[in-house]
């Protein structure tokens, strides 16, 4: 059975007129999209060159001669503390050219003879945070690698008990020159580990991990919440159900307030930290005989 064509407007069936004006139509609706697509890329493109670009600069960040002026006015250091005051005080959101400008009494475009783009101040804000991290040349480094590793560990957690702020950093910005000393002490502290590079590169993430993981959850978790209350009612309503036999057995035996406030404490403790990094450190240090 042929297939009839569609009828025109007026009722009457399709004239060639009309078919070659349609696949004219059809033809263009298909081309605009592909100089859409094509416009598309282009722009996907040119972000990306900007943003490899933006990188390079804050990479240059640290080769790049300060201003030319024969006796500068600020540092770059005196900038990244400004910087770091404001986050502590304030909130990483605070932390802005404009902001840093007022905080040093300076116009805003000056900074940018220091600084190019906002990767630039990223990198020099953390970067100066990895300063802190940095085992100094004053304290003796550790031959032990327990010690060793025991003592950055202790220095990455005290920077970032200071620095709470760093946690919520997402970006990844270019690694500075305390940055890259840190990870070298890192590498240091596990170098006369009789053990291949990729396993005691291993060692150092993990214990960099747990440090992270600590940190965060001392933040997020180790101030006291005045919905506690609540939420032990909450708990309470849970273990009714018998759904929770873990909980019912600690209630049983303690009282489920009791055993809340000993969780509470718990994550306060402030030994807790190097308590259970010796716990990892053991751990790790057992698994050398089974190789």
């Amino acid at each position: 059975m042929a297939t009839r064509k569609p009828p025109r407007a007026d009722g009457a069936a399709p004239t060639a007129a009309d078919k070659a004006g349609e696949k004219v139509r059809r033809s263009l609706e298909k081309a605009a999209e592909k100089q859409q697509k094509v416009a598309d890329k282009l722009a996907y493109k040119a972000e990306v060159m900007q943003r490899v670009a933006e990188e390079i600069s804050a990479i240059d960040l640290w080769t790049r001669p300060v201003p030319g002026a024969r006796r500068p006015r600020f540092t770059r250091d005196d900038i990244a503390q400004a910087a770091i005051r404001i986050a502590d005080s304030e909130g990483f959101e605070a932390v802005s050219m404009r902001r840093i400008a007022a905080e040093l009494d300076a116009g805003t475009m000056t900074l940018y003879h220091y600084l190019r783009t906002k990767d630039e101040l990223l990198a020099l804000l953390t970067d100066a945070v990895m300063g802190e991290v940095v085992v100094p040349d004053s304290v003796p480094f550790p031959t032990e690698w327990r010690a060793a590793i025991t003592l950055v560990a202790q220095r990455s957690r005290d920077a970032f008990f200071r620095h709470p702020w760093t946690l919520d950093i997402t970006d990844d910005p270019p690694l500075g020159p305390n940055a890259v000393r840190h990870f070298d002490q890192s590498l240091q502290a596990v170098a006369g580990l009789d053990l291949p590079l990729a396993e005691r590169f291993d060692i150092v993430m993990t214990v960099d991990e747990y440090v992270f993981g600590y940190c965060l959850q001392a933040r997020n978790n180790g101030t006291d919440d005045p919905h506690d209350g609540e939420m032990i009612e909450y708990v309470k309503r849970l273990i009714t159900t018998g759904g929770y036999p873990q909980l019912q057995a600690i209630a049983g035996e303690v009282g489920l307030d009791a055993a809340w406030a000993t969780i509470a404490g718990h994550m306060r403790d402030p030994n807790r930290f190097d308590r259970n990094l010796a716990r990892l450190l053991d751990g790790i240090e057992a698994s050398f005989s089974e190789q």
